[in-house]
């Protein structure tokens, strides 16, 4: 074999030498980006509140009672078109009417007939003369109001006094609450004192005291509620409140030198906000409870004005003989307070960080 053809079988191989090379670093390089492209994080980067709405929407019983709320809101704001009657109007011609609601005739609840003291069925809205068209879907009281109208009216007022009431309870419990933690020393003490002072005494005591030295009404229940229920809430920040403080992240911001206000509502709030939400949801139901039960023993709501309280207090008198006068007031606060506990349950799991799957 001559020089020219060993050289050329000599380049030869050196090619294909180093193709072949070329084509395993082309293979090796393929492999990392399928593996790069496997390792990549395809779920879109979520915040604290959208990872928490994201678990909440998991929990049916949560998202059911979330949307009865929204309902029930929207029927106590705009209660002037939903309400068919004037709360208020009386008419003791049509008292104690029975429900009656068109197109429902066929049921014995609703349709408008009633049992007289011989036991024979009548229609009670022929014998009291109503007109043809006038329909009172859960009846009248026993001075002829709309029962429908004064639940839904009633409905806006208490909701009103546990909304009131748990706005003051977030200023009064988170400004006490922090103050008393970020503090410490003999200010914390002081404060801590005042709280089992202020805890110690019976909460009706403090509501019945206040109410007999204010003007009955609105304003002065949710002032009462008010004094007592942001007691809990106050705990719950200064905890939370002595824990954060000792962050890194906290000292930090002392050692740059940020104002206390700003490391209060940068660093601290924002940390606590989740348990902040859960602790007014489990609120709002203790104030509505409360507030009821002040109305039932008759130093709630004045008159002509109800609330949920009012109406069950009134139909618990004619219980036996007019039962769904108690029946569907206790049924929508009993519906209330329970898509609130269920919500409340909700949120305090979908903020538990330990909760995620």
């Amino acid at each position: 074999m001559s020089h020219t053809e060993i050289a050329k079988t000599s380049y030869n191989e050196q090619i294909l030498n180093q193709t072949s090379q070329l084509d395993d670093n082309l293979f090796t390089l393929d492999n990392r980006m399928k593996s790069a492209k496997n390792e990549e994080i395809i779920a879109p980067t979520l915040n604290f509140f959208q990872d928490s709405w994201r678990r909440l929407k998991k929990n049916k019983g949560a998202m059911i009672s979330f949307f009865v709320i929204i309902l029930i809101l929207i029927i106590s704001i705009f209660a002037p078109f939903f309400a068919p009657h004037d709360p208020n109007a009386q008419n003791p011609a049509w008292s104690n009417l029975p429900p009656k609601i068109p197109g429902l005739e066929h049921l014995s609840w609703f349709n408008g007939m009633s049992v007289n003291r011989g036991g024979a069925l009548i229609d009670s809205y022929e014998q009291a003369s109503v007109p043809e068209g006038v329909y009172y879907y859960l009846g009248t009281d026993s001075l002829g109001r709309d029962l429908l109208s004064r639940i839904i009216y009633g409905t806006r007022i208490s909701l009103i006094v546990a909304f009131a009431a748990a706005l003051i309870n977030l200023v009064f419990g988170i400004t006490y609450g922090i103050i008393s933690g970020w503090v410490g020393g003999r200010v914390d003490s002081f404060m801590q004192r005042v709280l089992e002072i202020l805890s110690g005494i019976p909460n009706l005591v403090i509501v019945v005291l206040m109410l007999l030295v204010m003007r009955p009404g609105l304003v002065s229940i949710i002032i009462t509620i008010a004094l007592t229920s942001w007691i809990t809430m106050s705990r719950v920040v200064r905890a939370q409140t002595i824990r954060l403080k000792q962050q890194e992240y906290v000292l930090a911001a002392e050692v740059l030198g940020q104002p206390v206000y700003k490391i209060m509502l940068k660093h601290i709030l924002p940390n606590m906000m989740g348990l902040i939400i859960v602790q007014v949801m489990f609120a709002l139901p203790s104030a509505i409870f409360f507030e009821s039960f002040l109305s039932f023993i008759g130093i709630g709501i004045p008159a002509p004005n109800a609330s949920l309280g009012t109406l069950i207090s009134d139909g618990y008198k004619t219980f036996r003989f007019l039962p769904h006068l108690m029946w569907y007031p206790a049924a929508v606060i009993s519906i209330i307070m329970l898509s609130f506990n269920l919500l409340a349950d909700g949120l305090r799991d979908a903020f538990d960080p330990k909760m995620k799957e």
